[in-house]
């Protein structure tokens, strides 16, 4: 089958965590959209329609896929997917078929297109085009669910994260006799070549625990489930609660709770991360707090893209872009979004709830650009520090992105003079 993933203008109401990727490369339960794809659909032939800026980078990253390549979309009938979907498991699958189209509600997640009806899609307006394609076939619906803000990832985690479990068909536990596994030994899925040490508790009562290939847990470790432990990923003497996806070569101490690290996240130490999405590169300092719940209980509004969203839940964290950095006890407001490359330095007060990508606080004010050579030279050595390389590509996006975000930054810090002007 032949897929394309695409992304529209609504990628914008997802920043920070999509600054550097497509939408459809966001993670909720253990995988992201096109991963879950891949696996259900074997040999699967995929292309994406992404922003151009992110293009040379994902070009870079997954040499064999068609990346904003019109001669390879007319080659055949292609089966369009909407980036924001989560089909919730592979019987989503079952309703394609080229005389349909699937929605969830009112939104078209699906559609399957003959070359020349491709032709018809606008690169600026894509989902306008695709709607009105689908008047031309029957409306079924699609199953699943539909993210528009980056809390819905964190909102719907828990449930993926079983339905994963399940999809993946994770049913061969692995006995260890020092390992305390509280409910049904069948829900602990843990790796063979996974390193358990002993008094690691696994709580499987509310739902399944998956730990993978070369995982290493730490004694006095619980791991409550729902939970996904990635490949490689490090946890120390952690308190990892229910809904929580902890991703590939991430390391990771304290309590966390109902949060997606996307991967390659340093949380070594102490300190509470709830209802939170961190982007990979993410340094988080020891005793670093992030406050998920408003002391009347009202909703909480998130800064996206600069401004104020209410979100409607009770519950939500904090949202960290590619790069961040964070220095020891930093305190983070309910519902804070924390930019690309943004240096966080404490200050003994909550921290401005809006810090934009490439913006610097200090003593808990949001004062001026990063220096921009100084944290791509940062950025360098600790990708070294994990075998990877931060690419002439990846360095341009960022450099754009810098330019790219300049207003926003310049709006905020003159919002944060204002406030220590009227203190």
């Amino acid at each position: 089958m032949r897929v394309l993933f695409y992304e529209d203008e609504s990628y914008r109401s997802l920043l920070p965590i999509v600054s550097l990727r497509p939408v459809f490369e966001l993670v909720c339960g253990r995988e992201s959209l096109r991963r879950r794809m891949a696996r259900w659909i074997p040999g699967m032939e995929w292309g994406v329609r992404i922003r151009s800026t992110l293009a040379r980078v994902y070009q870079e990253q997954f040499p064999s896929a068609h990346v904003n390549s019109p001669d390879w979309e007319v080659e055949g009938r292609t089966l369009v997917v909407n980036s924001r979907w989560i089909p919730e498991h592979r019987e989503c699958l079952e309703a394609i078929r080229d005389s349909a189209a699937g929605f969830v509600g009112d939104e078209l997640v699906w559609i399957s297109l003959d070359p020349e009806e491709i032709r018809l899609l606008d690169s600026d307006s894509i989902s306008d085009s695709l709607q009105k394609l689908s008047v031309t076939r029957k409306r079924v619906g699609a199953g699943g669910v539909v993210f528009e803000r980056p809390w819905d990832l964190i909102a719907h985690n828990s449930r993926q994260l079983r339905n994963d479990f399940t999809d993946v068909g994770l049913s061969q536990p692995r006995n260890e006799a020092h390992v305390q596994v509280l409910g049904n030994d069948s829900d602990a899925y843990i790796a063979s070549s996974a390193d358990i040490d002993p008094y690691v508790v696994i709580d499987t009562r509310k739902g399944p625990v998956s730990i993978e290939a070369d995982a290493k847990i730490q004694s006095f470790t619980r791991i409550e489930g729902p939970c996904h432990i990635g490949r490689g990923a490090h946890i120390f003497r952690g308190h990892i609660r229910a809904g929580t996806t902890v991703g590939k070569a991430c390391r990771v101490g304290g309590e966390v709770e109902e949060s997606i690290l996307h991967a390659c996240v340093n949380k070594y130490h102490e300190g509470f991360l709830g209802h939170s999405y961190v982007c990979p590169w993410v340094n988080i300092g020891a005793m670093t707090t992030t406050s998920d719940l408003k002391n009347d209980y009202s909703t909480v509004s998130v800064p996206v893209d600069g401004d104020l969203v209410d979100s409607g839940l009770q519950k939500v964290g904090s949202f960290f872009g590619d790069h961040a950095k964070v220095a020891i006890d930093s305190m983070f407001n309910t519902g804070s979004s924390v930019g690309v490359m943004a240096m966080v330095l404490p200050g003994g007060r909550l921290l401005p709830r809006h810090i934009p990508s490439f913006g610097y606080v200090s003593f808990g004010d949001l004062s001026s650009d990063l220096d921009l050579d100084s944290a791509i030279s940062t950025a360098r050595i600790v990708m070294n520090r994990r075998g990877q390389e931060l690419t002439v590509a990846m360095t341009d996006l960022l450099r754009q992105l810098f330019d790219e975000t300049q207003p926003e930054r310049a709006k905020a810090i003159q919002r944060s003079v204002q406030r220590r002007m009227q203190a």
